[in-house]
Order: structure tokens, then sequence, then C-alpha cells
């Protein structure tokens, strides 16, 4: 599975596409940073953003995109860039055809560091020791960008288990209504 890990920001956001094997095996396909101006209006820095996402999947092929969730924070200016960032970027995978899979980032820091409340020193070292890089990728946006791919390489297999199982499970309820009707149906014949 190839997953595009994608930290959103507005003046930072970190592309990072990774390779999962079987079981824990992670690769390094390629990581950056997309940086827009302050200074540009909203609408170009979203483009901006847009179309780098939309070559990096071109140039990719990214089986699924995983974007990091927004959550609340004290700065609600950055809230917004962060939220708007992440709509253009699920927009980009949706045209593309691809999944978009959200999560939060005390999912992909239990998932790397195995503490949901790790530092950015701690994921930006274990994203190196995982994807047995030579040196830590810069600036903290690129490393969490792979934390999220390497999140989502690492969840998506048991969460496509509880689907299934919560599929099964709807089915024989369905199917158990179903007798159930036919039997009182019966009765009252």
């Amino acid at each position: 599975m190839r997953v595009l890990g994608v930290d959103p920001g507005l003046t930072r956001c970190g592309l990072g596409v990774v390779d999962g094997g079987g079981g824990r095996t992670v690769t390094c396909v390629a990581v950056d940073v997309v940086r827009t101006s302050p200074d540009m209006p909203l609408a170009e820095r979203l483009l901006g953003v847009a179309d780098a996402v939309e070559s990096w999947i071109r140039l990719h092929r990214p089986d699924v995109v995983a974007i990091e969730r927004v959550f609340s924070q004290h700065n609600v200016r950055t809230v917004m860039g962060t939220a708007q960032v992440s709509g253009v970027v699920a927009v980009a995978a949706a045209r593309a055809g691809l999944p978009v899979a959200f999560h939060t980032p005390s999912e992909v820091k239990a998932a790397v560091t195995g503490e949901g409340r790790a530092d950015k020193q701690q994921v930006t070292a274990m994203v190196t020791r995982v994807l047995g890089l030579a040196e830590a990728p810069r600036p903290a946006d690129a490393a969490d960008a792979l934390a999220l791919a390497i999140c989502h390489c690492w969840r998506a297999p048991m969460l496509d288990r509880m689907a299934q199982a919560e599929a099964r499970a709807a089915e024989l309820v369905r199917r158990h209504k179903a007798r159930l009707a036919a039997a009182a149906k019966g009765a009252s014949s």
C-alpha cells in the first residue's frame, strides 16, 4: 500500500509518501514541504497547495491519502487555515479517485511512538528510525507527514478488519430480524 501523508498547514504543508509492506515494514518514497507566503491572497495560497498535492498524486500514485484531522487550538486563524488546507487536499484526492483517511494527532503519535502525547522531537526521532533515514526530515511538518503515512499503513489493516466485522454483524442482524418476522408471520397464519 502506498500512502500520501499530509500534515496540513497554510504556511507549511508537509507531504510524505510511504510504501507499506507486510507487517510493520515501511519505506520512505518521498518527503517535502509546500510553502506559501502569508503575503499572498488566501485563494492563491490554497491553489498552490492544491497544485502541489495534485502533482504529488500524479507523480507518486498513492493508494490512499492520509490527512491529519484538524483539532481545536487556541489560535482560531491557525485552525481555519489548517481546516481550509485539509479540505483542499481532500478535494484533490477525491478528484483523483482516491480514498481519504483522517487521523488525529494523538492517533499518529501513539502509532509511531507508542505514546499519544509524544512531542515533535520524539515523533521525528521515531520516523527517522522506523524508515531507516540517514538524517531526520526537516522541518517538523515533513516528519509529521511521514508519521501520518506510517500511521495509516499500520492502522488501515485493523480498521478494514473492523469494518468487515461490523458489516458481517449487520448482515447477521438483518437475517435474524427477517427470520423473526417470517416466524411471527407464520405463527399468525
